[in-house]
Formats: structure tokens, sequence, C-alpha cells
């Protein structure tokens, strides 16, 4: 299937590892040059220059903080002059610090909100002006199965990112008549940092070992094991596509069933 990505031009964020590096290889691999963002100079630049290497397409490192507005203008400019426009957006960002309701103090709810929600208020505002005037855009927002499923112990991701969800609905219908699409991918327990980060909090909760934590977890799935970040970043890469032309507003789950919601 040909995507029609080829020379397309996307930012994605978080992109050193996990699902941001997944999303910026598959996007590369289908010919989109790629600015990836990332904290850490180091593992962007290897991420970078391995997709490169791997897929022959161009890639750009951008050391951000996309929890900052002056870093968010810094990529959305950068990737500008490179290229001279954005396609496509991928957003993504580490989850909020676990806990409970009392574990949690307003420190913890502001940072929550700035690097779950707020980042992509910021990203999705600057990238609109070239995408509105070429009438053409997609953004795939990466949140999580907490938008649709509450998961214990993360009461700040269950209480935030729902309103990703409301925002990508709402713009749906804004944004339509400019051609350009906006739909949130939900990942459930997929094998990335971020799940061996909670194994270790559950098992000091729990009295057992991450690996024990990790086995229950993939048993409660349907498909009985964790997901690959390559397996989301193939929906997010069909959602950038031109095959996706008439999908906007969505919230898709890429979970292996592990979300019991009918709705």
């Amino acid at each position: 299937m040909n995507l029609e990505l080829n020379d397309k031009i996307a930012i994605v964020a978080a992109a050193s590892k996990g699902f941001g590096r997944a999303a910026a290889r598959a996007l590369a691999a289908e010919g989109a040059r790629v600015a990836m963002c990332a904290r850490t100079v180091e593992t962007l630049q290897a991420a970078a220059d391995d997709i490169a290497a791997e897929t022959g397409t161009e890639t750009l490192p951008i050391v951000a903080d996309v929890t900052k507005s002056a870093d968010c203008e810094r990529v959305v400019e950068q990737t500008v002059t490179r290229w001279g426009t954005v396609h496509v957006l991928v957003t993504n960002s580490g989850g909020p610090t676990p806990g409970d309701f009392d574990a949690v103090d307003d420190a913890a709810w502001q940072s929550a909100f700035e690097s779950t929600l707020l980042n992509v208020v910021r990203l999705i505002r600057l990238c609109l002006p070239h995408m509105k005037k070429q009438r053409w855009g997609r953004i795939v927002n990466i949140q999580s199965i907490s938008i649709r499923q509450p998961v214990d112990g993360l009461l700040l991701s269950n209480s935030i990112r729902p309103g990703c969800a409301g925002l990508t609905r709402s713009l749906a219908t804004e944004l339509g008549p400019y051609n350009i699409l906006i739909n949130t991918l939900c990942p459930g327990s997929h094998e990335t940092d971020r799940i061996h980060e909670l194994a270790e909090v559950r098992a000091a909760q729990n009295g057992t070992t991450p690996a024990h934590e990790l086995e229950q977890l993939a048993a409660s799935i349907p498909l009985k094991r964790l997901g690959d970040p390559a397996e989301l970043a193939a929906a997010a890469v069909f959602l950038c596509s031109e095959r996706a032309s008439y999908i906007t507003g969505t919230s898709l789950l890429v979970d292996g069933g592990a979300c019991r919601a009918t709705i």
C-alpha cells in the first residue's frame, strides 16, 4: 500500500526512544523527512543517526523539552527553516508521575498538565499555520488507554489525558475544512521504559518483583503479551497517510484488546 508520505515533513516529539522513536522510524521508512525532538542529546542524536542510516531518509534531531513554550517554538522554527513547512505532527511525551490521590500535590498536577496536555496545545498551535496554508495536515496525539479506561495507580494520567481526546474531537470540526485530520492513539501496555518503571513501582507496593508484575500484566491482556512500539507506530503512520483521508476526531486503541469499554 502506498501511503503517499514520500517527502512529507514530519515532527515527532519525545523521539529518542519508545513510541516516539518507533513513530519517527516508521515515518522515515515511508519516505517522510523527520524532525525528532527529545531532551537528551546523546540518545536523540543516536536515534536520528540510526533512523537515517536504516531508512536512507533525512532526519533532524532537535534537543528540546516540550514542556517549555520556547522549546516548542524552536522545534517548529528549525523544522520550517530546514524544510520549508510541516505536514505531519506526532505529539508524545513521558507519562505523568504515578500515584493515588493522596500522593500527588499541586506541583505534580501542574507538571502533569504541562507535560501531558499543554505541550500538545502548543505544538498544534505552532504547526497549524503551515498546515492551513497548504490545506493538508495530519496530527496524531499519542496518549494512553487511560483515555478510555482508568488505570489503577495512574490518577494524573486518568484525569488529564482525556482532555487530549476532547481537544482532538473539538479540533476535528475546526480543522476539517482545511483538510487537516487529527486523531488520538491510545496505547496499552507495550515494551517501553515507562512500563518497566511502572512495574518497579507496583512490585515495591505489592512485595513482588518487576518481572512478576509484567507477567501478570501480560496475562491480563487478551493477546497474552505486551505490545511492541512498532505496532503502535504502524497505526500512527497509517493515520498520518493519505490512505486515512476520511478518519478524523477518533481515539484509536492499540492495546491488544486490554480495554473493556464497549464505546
